[in-house]
């Protein structure tokens, strides 16, 4: 690889900002090394291809080969795999047989190409790129090896959880987390192993589906981690909302943490002060509760003791600023 491209390459690996503006960037920087008509790069979530960042093509060749005909002549390839960069002339078979060609390479005046699928260091498949040249003929050895070289930092540029791993690192004692799509799956996150509690058909995750997304500020709350015979037992979740710019594809990331002081609260009495926090009167807790009034004005005096406070609303200030709110459950739609 050319000497003065490899700085360039690391140093967008290493950055921080959205995704897509690193993979502009590369793309800039990879034309030194690779000279190129038009590229597109893309990055895998779930089972699409999603386009990361694009050079001279049109927005209609962006779209098409961010759809479903591309993802599959990806596959019917073998350029999903690890192998080196792959050109229309290895194939054995004519290129035109793939409906991508057929259908809107060679209409835009592209006819040939080099495509390698994008691993992380650690063998997670990140994303696709494909360099395409308007020269019939083939690229040489010399350009394939070139962009063989520069693959591990194509991929670390363009890999989103670059930008979700710096957010881990803000949690103390995370444990377990998962990714949230935008199509409202779930799947764990590197690094981290996942949860019951994160399991994506979870009471934990309706919850926070049903918060409006507020990119770049961080929520955090209790949550029960176990039942009733462990009523102290509780995690910390830390939800970090994330922006399509940053990691496309993904709605946001979600921590589970140790929950530190509980300030001696049960289980029912954190319960009690998560509504007391919404805004809830004695008598609109009892009705969620199914307990009389009394029982939940009893609670409510514990929770002022063990919270230091003179009133209901002191208390549920310092719950607040303390992180003890506990969400109530959404009630399910009939």
């Amino acid at each position: 690889m050319a000497v003065e491209i490899r700085p360039e390459l690391a140093r967008l690996a290493a950055a921080a900002g959205p995704a897509d503006q690193r993979a502009q960037e590369m793309l800039r920087v990879l034309h030194q090394l690779v000279p190129f008509d038009g590229a597109w790069v893309s990055v895998l979530v779930g089972s699409e291809y999603l386009s990361l960042a694009s050079s001279g093509i049109g927005a209609d060749v962006e779209r098409y080969l961010s759809g479903p005909v591309m993802a599959r002549d990806i596959e019917l390839t073998g350029t999903d795999r690890h192998a080196p960069p792959l050109s229309p002339s290895d194939l054995p078979y004519p290129a035109d047989d793939l409906r991508t060609w057929a259908e809107c390479l060679y209409p835009s005046g592209l006819h040939e190409a080099l495509a390698t699928a994008l691993f992380e260091p650690g063998g997670r498949h990140v994303g696709f790129i494909a360099v395409l040249s308007a020269d019939r003929r083939p690229p040489t050895a010399a350009r394939r090896r070139d962009l063989a070289r520069a693959t591990e930092l194509l991929a670390r540029i363009v890999d989103p959880m670059s930008s979700v791993t710096a957010l881990i690192r803000l949690v103390d004692g995370a444990f377990a987390g998962v990714l949230l799509r935008d199509d409202g799956g779930a799947e764990p996150l590197p690094g981290l192993p996942g949860s019951d509690l994160l399991d994506k058909r979870s009471e934990l995750l309706d919850v926070i589906r049903a918060q409006p997304p507020l990119a770049g500020s961080p929520t955090s709350f209790l949550w029960p981690s176990d039942g009733p015979d462990a009523p102290h037992d509780h995690v910390r979740v830390t939800h970090f909302a994330l922006s399509g710019a940053t990691a496309p594809g993904v709605r946001g990331i979600v921590l589970l943490s140790p929950p530190a002081d509980l300030r001696g609260l049960t289980r029912r009495e954190l319960e009690v002060l998560g509504h007391m926090l919404d805004g809830s009167s004695n008598d609109q807790i009892a009705r969620d509760l199914v307990v009389t009034s009394r029982t939940v004005a009893t609670h409510v005096e514990h929770i002022m003791v063990k919270l230091s406070s003179p009133s209901r609303t002191h208390a549920a200030v310092r719950a607040q600023r303390e992180g003890l709110y506990v969400p109530p459950v959404p009630t399910p739609l009939c």
